[in-house]
């Protein structure tokens, strides 16, 4: 038996989990906390509070997934000020071997750990073994990543597709991409300004300002409550789940219009990735946002986007695409990539 230590570590929350593994029984969670990182200085006081509560021993390996780039085995959070080093942390938590990997490399990784009541499936396709494998998920930002089949395992790149640019498709989108560059006085749109939480939020202010609709009284002081805070390190509203709930209760017009430009954009943009990958493999959506949308996505114009691609449909039709409903895929990917170090 082999102790293993993952790891998701993000600026608000870290959350641990000990697994042990067997040859019989595969990965197995005995024990898992979570913290708030702003508490804590450091990744490694919080680890060594964890495993004294655990009382299980020191594990043999460990893999943290980190929310921000990973360079030559050492990562400095996105919006947390730590720098973390594996060879530092071996050292000081007493641990062989220690991986830092990218938050939605580890989402890569535990694709192979989903059981099929982790998954929807949005289309079957014709799924191909040893083909590519495609990841797309909108959270906070827009991930991208895709895997290739090296012997008997599959190899996770990460990349920073969602800093692409946007490429709107119609005049509507056209008028969004405008909106944003005038209102934020940039050169570029990334396509991650549109597809994500905070796209959600930039794609209501759009269709608000726009005069498209009514707004709501609830909806409205959300959005008015994050304007104003603006800067600070928390805000005390998530008004892309306000918006995107009352989307999905059909409770408010001006929501359902923001949440429908959302979903065509998404299917567009994961469409965009299938083509440049032929993902045979499966095309995984993951991050927060699908499971929380899900009829929007199951019954709007995901599919349509997504294939709508000129002469090249018939080959986007044939790429199977899942959505990821387990949302600790990241910690699940993390263990398993412990597991292989």
């Amino acid at each position: 038996m082999t102790l293993l230590l993952a790891g998701d570590i993000g600026g608000t929350k870290t959350i641990l989990r000990l697994v042990k593994t067997s040859d019989t029984q595969g990965l197995q969670t005995i024990y898992e906390d979570s913290y708030r990182s702003g508490d804590f200085p450091d990744l490694v006081p919080i680890v060594q509070q964890f495993l004294l509560k655990a009382n299980t021993g020191t594990p043999q390996k460990a893999c943290f997934a980190i929310a921000g780039p990973v360079v030559n085995n050492t990562a400095k959070l996105t919006n947390l000020a730590w720098y973390l080093d594996t060879e530092r942390l071996q050292q000081e938590l007493g641990i062989a071997a220690i991986s830092l990997i990218n938050d939605f490399a580890a989402v890569g990784y535990g694709i192979f750990g989903l059981s099929t009541e982790d998954l929807l499936t949005l289309q079957p396709g014709k799924q191909k073994p040893a083909a590519p494998i495609a990841v797309i998920g909108a959270g906070t930002g827009l991930g991208q990543g895709f895997l290739m089949k090296q012997g008997d395992h599959y190899q996770v790149f990460p990349s920073e597709g969602g800093h692409t640019d946007f490429a709107p498709r119609n005049e509507l989108e056209f008028q969004l991409m405008k909106y944003l560059l005038d209102k934020h006085d940039i050169q570029r749109v990334s396509v991650e300004r549109v597809v994500s939480g905070l796209g959600i939020v930039a794609i209501y202010q759009f269709l608000r300002d726009r005069k498209h609709a009514t707004e709501s009284p609830e909806i409205a002081q959300a959005v008015r409550t994050w304007e104003q805070e603006a800067g600070q390190p928390e805000k005390s509203v998530d008004p892309g789940a306000v918006i995107g709930k009352a989307a999905v209760q059909k409770s408010d017009r001006l929501s359902e219009q923001t949440l429908q430009l959302f979903v065509d954009a998404y299917g567009a943009e994961a469409g965009n990735l299938a083509l440049k990958l032929l993902p045979y493999g499966g095309l995984y959506i993951a991050g927060g946002i699908a499971p929380k949308i899900l009829p929007l996505i199951q019954h709007g114009n995901f599919l349509l986007n997504f294939t709508q691609k000129g002469r090249m449909r018939s080959l986007l039709e044939e790429v199977p695409v899942y959505i990821i409903l387990n949302t600790q895929v990241g910690l699940i990917g993390a263990a398993l990539c412990a597991a292989r170090l």
